[in-house]
C-alpha cells in the first residue's frame, strides 16, 4: 500500500515537503508523490487539493481520497467517482485560526477607517475620524461548523456582539445562534457585518442572491471565506450599487482564479483576496498520516465524507 502527495499546486506547499512530514509520522512508510509516482497499482491513497480524472485512470486500486483541506464539493460531486471510493477531510486548527484572523482584519480594517486614513496620508491631509464603536457593531457568521465556531467565538472575545446561522441549531457561549432558513433574513438584517463560512452544498449554492442580499443591513459588508458558489455574484454588484450591502470582502470566488474580465476586480466597493485565509495546515498533516494508517488497518477514519451529505 502506498500514499501518493499530489496538491498539483506550485504556490502553496510543495508536494516534497508534505511527503517528508508525513514520513516523519510514520517512518518507513511507501510515501510518494508524482516525479517519483513509481508503480501507480501499489497506490490505495491519494492526498489531494482537488481530485482529478487522471487520478481516478491511473491508479486503478484506489480507495480513498484525502482532501487537504476542508471543503471537498469538487471530490463528491466528480461524476466519474466510483461509488466505493472513500473520501476524508481535515479539520486542523491551524487554518481556523487563520480564516477567523482573515474576518477579524477586514472588520478591524473598517471600524478604524483605515482605508480613509490611508488616502488622507496620501493627500497629507490630518483628518481625524471617529472609529465605529465595538460593543455598539454586530456581527453575523453564517455557519458554526469547526470554522465557524472558531471565528464567532473569536469575534466575541474581541468585544462585538455576535449572532451566528446554522440550518440545525447550535451553542456558543456568548453567541445569540439563530437556525432555520426563516431565521437567516433575519441575521441579515441585524448585522453591521456578516462572515460566511460554509461549505457548498446543494442547499448552499446561491443561498445569498437577491431577495437575501435585500435582506442586509444597508452599508453592511459581506464577507466571504467559504466557498464562492455561495454567492449570486451578478445579483451581488445590483446589490453593491445600491449600497445594500455596502461592501463585500471576497477570499472565494465562484471561478478561481477569478477571470481577468470579470467586474468584482474593478468594482470601487469589492475587495478580493485570493483564497488565502486559510493558507497554514499546522499539524492537520498528522491525520493523513493516521488515515493512511487506518486505512491499512482497516480502522475507522478520521474526518470521513458523507458522500450523501457531501460533507
Amino acid at each position: 500500500m502506498a500514499l501518493l502527495i499530489d496538491t498539483g499546486l506550485t504556490n502553496w506547499i510543495s508536494d516534497a515537503e508534505i511527503a517528508n512530514e508525513v514520513r516523519s509520522a510514520i517512518p518507513g512508510a511507501d510515501i510518494r508523490t508524482p516525479d517519483a509516482i513509481g508503480n501507480a497499482d501499489e497506490i490505495t491513497m491519494v492526498a489531494v487539493v482537488g481530485l482529478n480524472d487522471d487520478h481516478l485512470r491511473q491508479l486503478p486500486n484506489l480507495k480513498l481520497v484525502q482532501k487537504l483541506g476542508a471543503g471537498v464539493e469538487t471530490i463528491v460531486g466528480n461524476p466519474n467517482l466510483p461509488s466505493h471510493m472513500r473520501v476524508a477531510r481535515l479539520k486542523p486548527d491551524a487554518p481556523a485560526q487563520g480564516i477567523a484572523e482573515w474576518f477579524l482584519a477586514y472588520i478591524l480594517r473598517a471600524q478604524r477607517h483605515m482605508a480613509f486614513h490611508e488616502a488622507a496620508q496620501a493627500r497629507a491631509e490630518w483628518l481625524p475620524k471617529e472609529p465605529t464603536f465595538t460593543p455598539q457593531t454586530t456581527v453575523g457568521v453564517m455557519g458554526l461548523g469547526h470554522i465557524g465556531d472558531r471565528t464567532a467565538r473569536m469575534l466575541r472575545a474581541v468585544g462585538f456582539q455576535v449572532l451566528g446561522w446554522s440550518r440545525s441549531p447550535k451553542q456558543i457561549e456568548g453567541v445569540t445562534c439563530l437556525h432555520g432558513d426563516n431565521a437567516l433574513p433575519q441575521l441579515l438584517g441585524r448585522c453591521d457585518f456578516v462572515c460566511a463560512i460554509l461549505p457548498s452544498t446543494p442547499q448552499t449554492v446561491g443561498l445569498i442572491d437577491a431577495q437575501m442580499l435585500a435582506a442586509m443591513k444597508p452599508g453592511s459588508q459581506l464577507l466571504n471565506a467559504g466557498r464562492g458558489d455561495l454567492i449570486d455574484e451578478d445579483a451581488l454588484i445590483i446589490a453593491l450599487d445600491r449600497g445594500n450591502p455596502g461592501h463585500a470582502v471576497l477570499d472565494v470566488t465562484c471561478q478561481e482564479p477569478l477571470p481577468t474580465s470579470s467586474p468584482l476586480w474593478h468594482h470601487p466597493r469589492v475587495t478580493i483576496t485570493p483564497h488565502v485565509s486559510g493558507w497554514h495546515l499546522g499539524d492537520a498533516l498528522s491525520d493523513v498520516a493516521e488515515n493512511f494508517q487506518r486505512l491499512s488497518s482497516g480502522a475507522p477514519l478520521l474526518n470521513e465524507v458523507d458522500l450523501a451529505r457531501g460533507y
